[in-house]
Order: C-alpha cells, then sequence, then structure tokens
C-alpha cells in the first residue's frame, strides 16, 4: 500500500472514530446507513433517485434523478436534474462514500458501477467514472448490489456468479476511487472458511451488508441469483425449482478480518438489514420475502450471535412480500414496506424482541425504497422492484411508478408531493440518497 494512501485511510478511520465519540445521536436517510459516513442534522436539499430505463419511454436509460426538497425553493417538489448513464443496466442500488463526495450506483444486470460526483455541486451530480470490469476483477462476482461505505472504501455485495448465474457470490472490496481491492467469498458447505454453521444453511448466497463497528461485527444477509431476479416474476412463481433457489442465511463477519464467523439460519430470503444505533443496542433487523416476517439478530448474554424471527408482517398467504426497511434514530420504531400491496407498515421496536404493529398505510399499486429524512420529520417512497417483476398496471387511483413526499408528525403521514415517473417519461424509480449544500460548503 503506498504511503498517501495509507495516510488517507488512518485519516478515515480516525475521523471515523471521532465521529463515533462526539457526535450525538444521529439522523440520516436510513439510520442503519454506514457510521463511517459524514452526517447532516436538519433538512436535506435533495433526493437522489437511482432509476431503471423503460424501452419506448423518453430516453430508455438508466439515470440518476436528483429532486428538489427544500420547501423554500422555488423548484421544491420538482425534477431539477437528470442524468443519463448508457443503456439499461438493471438499476437498483447505490451508496455514498464515508466522506459523502461520490455516490456509487450499480446495475444488477451488466454489473456497471457508476461513480458520480454529487460535491462539486449537489444540485447537479456529474458521472466521473463508469466500472464495467466488475466482474473480471472480482474473480466472477456479478450483480453489485449494494454499495457500502467503509474508511476510504466501498464494500459491494453481490447477488450472483459467472460460472452458473446462480446464488453463490460474495462481498468486494473497492478503494473511493474506484480501484479493485479484493474480494471475499460467501461460505458454504463445502468451503466454511472457518465460520461455525449453527443450522441447517451454508448456502453462500449474498444480499446486504451492515456493520457495528464497536462489536467487530460485519453482517450480511441472501436473497437469489441472476437467473432469478431477472426472470418474469410471474413465471419465477410458477417454477417450483426456482423457487427453491432463494436465500436462508445471515452471516455474522469479523469486521476487521474479513472472516466469516457464524452463519445463522433465517429461511425465507433475509433482505435488508437495519442495525440499531443505541451504545448498548448489540442487534438488527431484516425481513424475509418469502416468509413475510420480521427477524432480530442480535448478541446475546453470552456474547454469542443469535436469529429468531419476532413479528409477522400482514398475512403472509397473500404475499405481500416484504421489501425495505428502515430503522428510526431512537431505535423505537422500525418502518416495513410491502412491494405486492402497496403498504408501509410501522412497527414500535422498543423491545427488539417482540416488535408490534402500530400503523399502515397505501403508498401506491406497488412500493419498495423508504428513507427517513436526517431529523425525521420526513419519510420518501419510491416504487420499483425490479423491471421483470414490477407490475404494468394499477388500479383506478393508485399510482404505480412514483417518488412520493410525506411529513411524519404526531403519528400522521402527512402527503407533501408526489412525481408520476412514467408521466415525466423518466424511467421507474428505485433507490434514494440525500445531498445537501452544506455538506459541502456550498
Amino acid at each position: 500500500m503506498k504511503k498517501n494512501e495509507l495516510r488517507r485511510l488512518r485519516a478515515s478511520w480516525l475521523g471515523a472514530a471521532l465521529l463515533l465519540l462526539w457526535t450525538p445521536q444521529p439522523y440520516a436517510d436510513e439510520t442503519c446507513m454506514s457510521p463511517y459516513m459524514a452526517k447532516i442534522v436538519g433538512q436535506e436539499d435533495f433526493v437522489y433517485v437511482w432509476t431503471l430505463g423503460v424501452e419506448g419511454l423518453g430516453d430508455e436509460q438508466d439515470k440518476l434523478v436528483t429532486i428538489d426538497v427544500r420547501p423554500e425553493s422555488d423548484t421544491y417538489g420538482e425534477v431539477v436534474n437528470t442524468l443519463s448513464v448508457g443503456g439499461r443496466n438493471e438499476a437498483h442500488h447505490s451508496g455514498l462514500t464515508d466522506d459523502r463526495r461520490f455516490l456509487w450506483a450499480s446495475g444488477l444486470d451488466t454489473s456497471k458501477i457508476f461513480i458520480f460526483d454529487v460535491h462539486s455541486d449537489a444540485g447537479k451530480p456529474k458521472l466521473v467514472k463508469t466500472i464495467d470490469d466488475f466482474v473480471e476483477k472480482s474473480g466472477g462476482v456479478v450483480g453489485p448490489h449494494t454499495n457500502y461505505a467503509l474508511p476510504g472504501r466501498m464494500i459491494l455485495t453481490g447477488l450472483s456468479n459467472s460460472a452458473d448465474h446462480g446464488g453463490r457470490t460474495a462481498l468486494v472490496e473497492y478503494t473511493n476511487a474506484g480501484d479493485y481491492v479484493t474480494t471475499h467469498w460467501m461460505p458454504t458447505d463445502d468451503n466454511l472458511q472457518g465460520a461455525m454453521k449453527s443450522g441447517n444453511f451454508a448456502d453462500g448466497y449474498g444480499y446486504d451488508v451492515r456493520v457495528l463497528p464497536r462489536r467487530n461485527v460485519m453482517i450480511t444477509s441472501s436473497f437469489t441469483g441472476w437467473n432469478n431476479y431477472m426472470m418474469n416474476l410471474g413465471t419465477l412463481m410458477a417454477d417450483a425449482e426456482a423457487m427453491q433457489r432463494f436465500g436462508n442465511t445471515i452471516v455474522v463477519w469479523d469486521l476487521h478480518t474479513r472472516k466469516p464467523r457464524k452463519i445463522l439460519d433465517v429461511p425465507g430470503a433475509p433482505l435488508e438489514i437495519r442495525c440499531a444505533w443505541g451504545p448498548r443496542s448489540n442487534y438488527c433487523f431484516t425481513s424475509t420475502a418469502l416468509t413475510s416476517k420480521i427477524w432480530l439478530i442480535y448478541e446475546d448474554d453470552n456474547g454469542e450471535w443469535q436469529a429468531k424471527a419476532v413479528a409477522d408482517i400482514g398475512d403472509a398467504s397473500l404475499i405481500p412480500l416484504p421489501v425495505d426497511i428502515s430503522i428510526a434514530a431512537d431505535d423505537r420504531h422500525l418502518w416495513v414496506n410491502t412491494w405486492n400491496d402497496g403498504m408501509t407498515r410501522l412497527f414500535d421496536i422498543s423491545n427488539p424482541h417482540a416488535p408490534v404493529q402500530v400503523k399502515e398505510e397505501k403508498i401506491g399499486a406497488q412500493v419498495n425504497m423508504v428513507s427517513q429524512s436526517w431529523d425525521g420529520e420526513r419519510l420518501y417512497y419510491t416504487s420499483s422492484l425490479l423491471a421483470n417483476w414490477d407490475k404494468v398496471e394499477a388500479l383506478e387511483g393508485e399510482d404505480l411508478q412514483y417518488f412520493k413526499a410525506y411529513a411524519w408528525s404526531d403519528g400522521a403521514l402527512e402527503h407533501a408531493f408526489t412525481i408520476d415517473f412514467l408521466a415525466e417519461k423518466l424511467g421507474t424509480p428505485h433507490q434514494m440518497r440525500f445531498g445537501a449544500y452544506s455538506l459541502y460548503g456550498q
């Protein structure tokens, strides 16, 4: 490692340590985002929406859509910038670097990664680099999903592999500048890599990643491979063999060494991982897409990590299909979206071992992502899941492909505005990240 890079990494680690030591309860668009990231308390200025291109709609390309969410702005509630990246890549998830200067956005189909400069002008991002050799450099990982900030680096989860396009996959590390560092393959039955298999599964699947630095823990979840997520949803659900090819594991890793420590059974495709912020809150949540349950991933009194189902999400027989979840900054509430019925649900998680649903509301014909504002007073929703899974029509009065903003006050969601992405010929909106001029002294 070059001396300059080593100094940058040391400075980044020091900054992260000071942030954890001196910053009071932080707020973020999703409070489970990387604890190494710079954070702002207060009103966000922009929401960046990573958007799938749709054949026959607008320029048909994936794009980063910038929405002005400043209440005092003349363009409040409007799209103020779009930046197309060329072609359709199955735009899915994005993530900011630890210094929030760059936004990484990836495509599940082409495995391309697009790096945007969001610091030079927060209202007008610029595409500064495209990584198009992810599969080759990573040793065969396909479908970069979560882009997660570590000090001076980004760690990406894969969903698949180039050998059989199944669910076997890995974690991949890059520098913030976009240079490949290393690959960490998920543990499997034939290569546990020193991990303890605590149940029936060691499938090697991947999806999301989160860290708890003070416990030296990194946690990953599992979904399915390219063969499944690029298939039409109706065809997939009618294919009994394909439906067996979903992940059933959470893996607990040693954060510093990147070595897997324990494999936990969490059957039913555990997706997003959301970890509590409290200084003594040694737990995270996930939800299972196929079984519609909230699972608690927690450290027990003996220092062992465990997993248990703690709540149902709607009626599993109706296949609500839980997707995104978002934990509140005070660790008291968890928002849970179910894509198929278009509902958002709020759970009281004051007792993390026994969540209780306290609210539900219809957002649209389908709903995917939810992001909370830094001060906890606003929520934003988007609708698209996967190109071949999304609904193509909605009932009268139900929005199909949208970005929606709400105020959250006194236990009520108050609608602020909606942008119809189909009417605006933008595509279908997937994941959101926040930007603010104040981050960069603008």
